[in-house]
């Protein structure tokens, strides 16, 4: 992608968007320092599958919080992007995404919407929003982690916060759209 590409230098209201996941990165390390929040930095091998990435860091699957963009048509003319945070050995429940919004389609959002809200590639996606555009949703089971992980913006390195400081730092919309266990 060139430094300049036509859809990422600013929005209608004037906002630099920068979509390097290197300052995506600096942007939550700032927000957990100024914070006071107690974190762990994880390195490891290049990885963004949450099972393989579950194992090079040593936790279960079920304290990674899995991240996904999706696009919630709630009418004709409306439609918001959430982002759903899931225990990451549980599925995003469609169904319970499309009823909490009273929408009439709930789906995977394409790849390039969800790098530019998510400010992220895929395999990186933060359980935060860093855009007033993306709404964080996130399922009871992953705020009650007393550890929590995730990769941090990057493949090559994860961060560990409890639970309960995620949901201060984060302020998702806290409801039950964890399906069952993945595979």
């Amino acid at each position: 992608m060139s430094e300049h590409d036509e859809q990422d230098e600013h929005d209608e209201h004037g906002n630099q968007h920068d979509h390097d996941s290197n300052d995506t990165y600096e942007r939550l390390i700032s927000l957990l320092d100024n914070a006071r929040v107690d974190y762990e930095l994880i390195d490891h091998e290049p990885e963004g599958g949450t099972e393989a990435v579950s194992a090079l860091r040593g936790n279960p699957e079920s304290a990674a919080a899995k991240c996904i963009v999706l696009r919630v048509k709630v009418d004709r003319r409306t439609t918001r992007n959430v982002l759903a945070v899931v225990p990451g050995d549980r599925r995003v429940d469609l169904d319970a995404v499309k009823a909490l919004y009273s929408a009439r389609y709930a789906g995977f959002s394409d790849a390039a919407t969800a790098e530019r809200l998510a400010r992220s590639v895929p395999g990186t996606v933060l359980p935060f929003s860093f855009d007033k555009d993306l709404e964080v949703v996130a399922d009871p089971d992953v705020v009650a982690q007393p550890r929590l992980y995730f990769n941090a913006a990057r493949l090559d390195r994860s961060l560990v916060v409890s639970g309960a400081d995620y949901a201060r730092l984060a302020g998702p919309r806290v409801e039950r759209i964890a399906g069952p266990a993945a595979g």
